[in-house]
């Protein structure tokens, strides 16, 4: 029983320490597995799964750990606002791509990536 909560820690310790950003196909696959699971449950819409599965599959970056510098604290408020620039962007500009019988995750996944390039310019 003891080595439950051990492997647990470790599978999260393990999972922090992979980074918070996902590869595109890693981002596609999420997506088209969360938009399939949502959009057949009933009161559900496309627009409204299309932004779930933005939101969850994007991951927004960790927060700065505590008794971290200023500096990685202000680097931290950048990735936040990069997140944020493209959780916006891909909302307004990505999800018409998905309909009830198409995710679309390849086309999403491309405007995705658009949007994260301009908003880390910025």
């Amino acid at each position: 029983m003891e080595r439950r909560p051990s492997l647990a820690m470790v599978c999260v310790v393990l999972g922090l320490l992979m980074g918070t950003h996902l590869s595109m196909a890693d981002f596609q696959m999420c997506y088209g597995s969360c938009f399939v699971l949502c959009v057949f449950k009933p009161g559900e819409n496309v627009f409204k799964c299309a932004y779930q599965c933005l939101k969850d599959c994007l991951l927004p970056p960790s927060a700065s750990p505590p008794g971290s510098s200023a500096v990685s604290t202000l680097s931290a408020d950048r990735l936040d606002a990069s997140y944020f620039c493209t959780l916006g962007c891909s909302t307004s500009m990505c999800t018409h791509f998905s309909t009830k019988t198409n995710p679309g995750e390849k086309e999403v996944g491309g405007c995705v990536e658009s949007c994260s390039g301009m908003c880390s310019k910025h």
